[in-house]
């Protein structure tokens, strides 16, 4: 007997839009479109009676627009895959992430609306890969943490994937504002994105969170967020200090940015010193690096199964036998304190 086919909702103003997204789903034998919104409130109405296990949101739309279609969904709900027009929505997007939707695709403007034929690919893999997501409850920041007073370890580095953004702004709002560890984080997020994902952080956190560029120095109490669409390496720099430097090489890794490029880096630099963290995410991004902060000497710390939005980046690092300890995210931050102390 065949799989069950993914029941999928598209949500969209434009009608040609929801066509072509339609269409262009409907190419994949494993997917079926059990019908279209033109807002968030003809989508709402339409979940109890299709009940679908993935919606595909625009966001700006006439209206109830994505963000209140989030905010009103039901317990339970569908996976959702935002389907975004361009850069200048990035602000949009990314608090779309934070509030639960699992994935974006790119979706051209309307001055190009000849290029929505091209989102097919992509559009279909995002579905796939939010049908294998586990939805979370939203909840607020863990505890804050206590700073260490006399740190043993000097660097720690961060990488997500799927669920990251919920994972990283619970994570980074944890930390006390005398917090003297400097963090470098990998999130995978193509470019145009990742600035305006610092600065939500930033606002949410008593850290200094910055998106990364060259030479920056990340001095205590500051953490950077790698570029999209470039590796981010920790070297050491003036006095020793922690210098980000972006770089496109390794030009074939599967991600830029890299996490593995980011922990080996950062061991090499740091050797011992380096707490690597490795939370939610599809694929294995994130082990062979951990391995080279173990092999340096450092501590890898893994988010555990039942916390995790997609437990493969975690799954990988402790199923090679490379993590110090799977750690629930409720509880990452305080873990993290433990081992840098």
């Amino acid at each position: 007997m065949s799989a069950r086919r993914i029941r999928v909702l598209v949500v969209d103003d434009s009608a040609f839009a929801r066509k072509v997204i339609r269409d262009a789903l409907e190419t994949s034998p494993d997917l079926e479109v059990v019908g279209t919104a033109r807002d968030g409130l003809d989508a709402l109405e339409k979940l109890s009676l299709l009940q679908p296990d993935v919606v595909t949101l625009d966001l700006v739309m006439p209206g109830l627009d994505g963000l209140g279609f989030l905010a009103m969904l039901p317990p339970d709900p569908p996976r959702v895959v935002v389907v975004s027009s361009s850069d200048d929505e990035s602000e949009i997007v990314i608090t779309a992430l934070q509030r639960g939707a699992l994935c974006f695709v790119k979706k051209p403007t309307t001055q190009a609306s000849e290029r929505l034929l091209e989102i097919g690919a992509p559009l279909i893999d995002a579905v796939r890969s939010a049908m294998g997501a586990r939805v979370l409850s939203s909840r607020g920041v863990s505890s804050t943490v206590r700073a260490p007073l006399s740190p043993r370890r000097r660097v720690v580095v961060v990488g997500a994937s799927t669920g990251g953004p919920q994972a990283l702004t619970r994570l980074f709002g944890a930390f006390p504002s005398d917090w003297i560890v400097p963090i470098a984080t990998v999130l995978h997020l193509p470019a145009g994105y990742t600035e305006a994902f610092a600065k939500r952080l930033d606002e949410g956190s008593a850290l200094t969170i910055r998106e990364a560029h060259d030479a920056l120095i990340i001095a205590p109490g500051m953490a950077v967020v790698a570029r999209g669409g470039v590796h981010l390496e920790i070297v050491r720099g003036a006095l020793g200090a922690p210098e980000a430097r972006l770089g496109l090489h390794p030009i074939d890794a599967l991600h830029r940015p890299s996490v593995d490029v980011l922990f080996a880096a950062a061991a090499a630099a740091f050797g011992a010193d380096v707490v690597g963290v490795v939370l939610t995410g599809m694929g294995a991004d994130g082990r062979e690096g951990a391995r080279a902060i173990r092999d340096a000497g450092g501590v890898v710390l893994s988010q555990s199964a039942a916390s995790c939005v997609v437990y493969g980046m975690p799954r990988s690092v402790e199923e090679a036998g490379l993590s110090t300890a799977v750690v629930a995210m409720d509880e990452m931050a305080a873990a993290i304190a433990d081992r840098v102390a």
